[in-house]
């Protein structure tokens, strides 16, 4: 086990000195807030406590800091946004919480190599409006987009809506300008878009959670940006026809959506709640969520017209279309919604999963979900990203109930006995962090686990970034 210098008066002097003094806070408010992310409950909210939290400006700065940070051995987490849901922003081992809140310029949007240049600070949407202005798209689309900045979804490989057609927030990352845990800046990737010189080191930090190195500069790909969007909402009476239902899009319908989206009837009734509206058909077992894109008006219309017969072909009880922005907005307002309803109507300590199986076991996953809960006796509540294997999955048993804790760690025990068993495994997007780092095991062999702890100490020697996450530390 490390062991870490503590963050004395003279360490804040040091890092005033580096950083400027308006750069470095020890509010014992902004230590709290800077020290949790969106994890509801979490078992570490009291002993994870940051010592200090500062505020680079720079790349220059970081790579000060870090030197600084290693020379005595002191942590250093790196946080975005705080929208995390896995505690990987978390100072596990106190120390300094790096904020790159005040590191969020888009830098450059390049329309020739259909690229931009981003610092990590950037919320998310951001940009896609930068691009969406350019007549370009970035198709990165986490639900939090609105409040996630870009470094966040980097380090924790975001999925969001689009995964299905585009991929993972790592699909569009080309290169990243990284601070070494020893100061060293080093570009990894650029703009082009074939490189085997050496390591794919940019797809190593991607989702590496804040382990490897400080990202301070991205490059992301852009696209031609879709003419025509048009969303599909169709209800269906249970929740086995709407999963069961989904390779049929792709098999039966010949398109590849840019989203599939699921909402089971609980998450819907939840939502409607929350936003004080209702959705067409709210009394269904289960709704997809179905978006299509082209450049022909008239091609697209075939398409979802085409998809639309295909649904209610096989059980859908309607196929109601959004095909202008308001309706596409309110539409897409509720789906990105069903987290904080979650929260506001099961808050506090609950199983929440964001489990991934291979697409052909979503079916089998829902089934033994249902099984599971049921034989327990507990409510949950379904969603996600049902067209690449992405269920978030809330397992929230009566609160008054004695047995409670042990009730929620025998369903989860369960479901991720389920997911092994299909293929699947622990998180799609969220990330291990710290919430789910000692259930690692149960996915990965002791081979790979003792290789992340090696690859980890090759790039951090003295094990400063972000320690205690992803893998069990002896």
């Amino acid at each position: 086990m490390t062991e870490y210098r503590s963050v004395t008066a003279d360490v804040v002097a040091d890092l005033a000195a580096i950083l400027g003094e308006r750069n470095v806070s020890c509010d014992p408010d902004k230590l709290i807030a800077y020290s949790l992310d969106e994890v509801q409950g979490p078992p570490w909210k009291e002993s994870c406590r940051a010592d200090v939290v500062v505020f680079p400006e720079k790349t220059e700065d970081v790579a000060t800091l870090a030197r600084y940070a290693n020379e005595n051995k002191i942590p250093l987490t790196a946080r975005g946004a705080g929208t995390g849901l896995s505690g990987g922003a978390v100072p596990a081992r106190r120390g300094i919480v790096v904020s790159f809140e005040k590191m969020n310029r888009i830098i450059e949007l390049d329309r020739d190599n259909l690229t931009v240049t981003v610092e990590p600070g950037v919320v998310t949407a951001e940009i896609n409006k930068a691009a969406a202005d350019a007549g370009l798209l970035y198709a990165g689309d986490p639900c939090s987009g609105d409040a996630s900045f870009i470094g966040g979804n980097v380090a924790e490989n975001a999925g969001g809506n689009k995964v299905v057609k585009y991929g993972p927030t790592g699909s569009h990352v080309l290169a990243l300008e990284a601070v070494l845990a020893d100061g060293r800046v080093t570009w990894f990737g650029g703009k082009r878009r074939k490189d085997v010189t050496g390591y794919d080191f940019v797809h190593l930090l991607v989702g590496s959670e804040g382990t490897l190195a400080l990202i301070t500069k991205i490059i992301l790909k852009l696209l031609p940006l879709p003419g025509e969007v048009v969303d599909l909402l169709v209800p269906f009476p249970d929740v086995a026809s709407a999963v069961r239902f989904v390779p049929r899009i792709v098999t039966e319908g010949k398109i590849l959506p840019a989203s599939v989206e699921f909402m089971d009837h609980r998450s819907i009734s939840l939502t409607e709640r929350y936003l004080n509206r209702k959705l067409p058909y709210s009394d269904a077992g289960a709704h997809l969520i179905i978006q299509l894109e082209g450049n022909d008006r008239e091609n697209m219309a075939d398409e979802y017209e085409r998809i639309g017969d295909l649904c209610l072909a096989h059980g859908a009880l309607e196929v109601f279309v959004a095909d202008n922005r308001n309706s596409r907005d309110r539409l897409w307002k509720a789906r990105k919604s069903i987290t904080e309803s979650v929260w506001a109507f099961h808050p506090g300590k609950n199983v929440n999963e964001d489990v991934v199986v291979p697409t052909s076991a979503v079916p089998e996953l829902m089934e033994q979900v249902q099984a599971i809960t049921a034989r327990h006796g507990s409510d949950y509540v379904a969603f996600g990203h049902i067209g690449d294997g992405n269920m978030h999955l809330t397992i929230a048993p009566d609160r008054d109930r004695p047995d409670r804790e042990a009730v929620l760690k025998a369903i989860q025990a369960d479901i991720y006995d389920v997911v092994k068993g299909l293929g699947g495994t622990l998180t799609g997007e969220h990330g291990v962090g710290l919430k789910r780092r000692d259930q690692v095991g149960l996915f990965l062999d002791e081979a790979q686990i003792d290789l992340i702890r090696r690859v980890k100490l090759a790039f951090d020697p003295n094990n400063i970034l972000n320690p205690d996450k992803i893998v069990p530390w002896k």
